[in-house]
């Protein structure tokens, strides 16, 4: 790679997410009991596994121009539409959905790298729009993101869904979507409100009901919320210690090491582990968003957006849920939640954003 190119990589972006990383196996170890006797160091030395070879992946999205990835959009979206209809018909069951494909040893979630390659085909499809004025301009947008959405939403993964949305809309925002467009979709959405609500499965529907007062429910649904807020209030300013929050240690808290990960660390490190880990992702998306507004062309701008909004959306939900003020969903904590397929598509992405940002401006030889 030329010498000209590595020196427009924004090196904050790799940073945060190292340091977040290590915070990840830090905390992994600690929510899977690893200190203990009868503990493993397994869950986070895959998590540090992941890493290596999300740092693989990261080289190869460097490495190859990002408009390549463009040209080659109309095949990465019938890829992933076809892998994850593979999903619908060969996909293994865990926890109550059917999100994964059997590679080997491995389970592979193809709804993860759905997020990916939305960033790259829809940032291709919007490059050739003019304006989106008008309902009509909207419609394609639609369209292009409500195969990968309903399919992902068929698992059930309704998460995912959502944040291919968020996505959809960050991109549209900045490719100067009409405020009173906007207006209109967002007061339409309201008024659907209760057909949607008719189409959502039972546990989804508890989900919101328990969000709304997880004492309705406070030993089932409502029991992850309450055993989250107890830890991260127990936590306080300084926190627990590492290794010694009890609610982890002594197993209140389930599924702590993926989606209630932040609660283990709002117990363990407190409030101020709590701020040092929302400054790095503070860090990471402000140069993230920065890459987009310096990028060469709108292709590469709507390609990072796309990433940042799906970051920010993540963010904000798992946290969200973890302290209470959004209802429970399996969206992980990016770089922080344990998880091969959601860190390898995270690094990839971290991939193509340094990619976008190294060819912000043509070299000249």
């Amino acid at each position: 790679m030329d010498s000209k190119l590595l020196k427009n990589i924004e090196y904050p972006i790799l940073i945060a997410v190292i340091l977040i990383t290590i915070m990840s196996v830090l905390i992994i170890s600690s929510a899977t009991n690893a200190n203990i006797s009868e503990g493993s160091f397994r869950t986070a030395k895959m998590q540090i596994i992941w890493f290596g070879v999300g740092l693989v992946a990261m080289i190869f999205m460097i490495l190859v121009d990002y408009h390549s990835f463009a040209h080659w959009s109309n095949i990465i979206y019938v890829l992933n539409i076809l892998a994850l209809l593979l999903v619908i018909f060969k996909g293994e069951e865990g926890g109550g959905a059917q999100r994964w494909i059997d590679i080997g040893p491995f389970g592979l979630q193809p709804s993860e790298f759905a997020k990916l390659a939305i960033a790259i085909t829809l940032a291709r499809h919007m490059e050739k729009k003019k304006s989106l004025k008008t309902l009509k301009d909207l419609l394609s947008i639609f369209m292009h993101v409500a195969g990968p959405v309903l399919l992902i939403a068929k698992q059930p993964d309704l998460g995912t869904s959502l944040v291919i949305l968020a996505m959809a809309f960050g991109m549209m925002f900045v490719a100067g979507l009409d405020y009173k467009l906007l207006a209109g979709i967002t007061t339409a959405g309201i008024f659907s409100l209760p057909v949607l609500w008719k189409l959502l499965k039972p546990y989804q529907k508890g989900r919101i009901l328990v969000f709304i007062n997880p004492y309705l429910d406070p030993l089932g649904k409502g029991y992850h919320v309450i055993q989250s807020k107890i830890a991260i209030g127990s936590g306080k300013l300084f926190g627990k210690g590492l290794f010694q929050g009890t609610q982890n240690q002594l197993d209140f808290l389930p599924v702590k090491h993926t989606d209630f990960i932040f609660a283990v660390l709002g117990e363990e490190l407190g409030f101020l582990g709590g701020i040092v880990l929302l400054a790095l992702y503070f860090i990471f998306l402000y140069y993230t968003i920065k890459v987009a507004f310096k990028a060469r062309d709108l292709i590469g701008t709507y390609m990072v957006i796309g990433l940042a909004s799906m970051w920010t959306f993540q963010i904000l939900v798992n946290i969200g849920m973890n302290i209470g003020i959004m209802p429970v969903t399996g969206i992980p904590l990016p770089f922080m939640s344990y998880g091969g397929s959601s860190f390898l598509m995270n690094m990839m992405a971290v991939g193509l954003v340094l990619n976008v940002g190294m060819r912000r401006q043509k070299i000249r030889f």
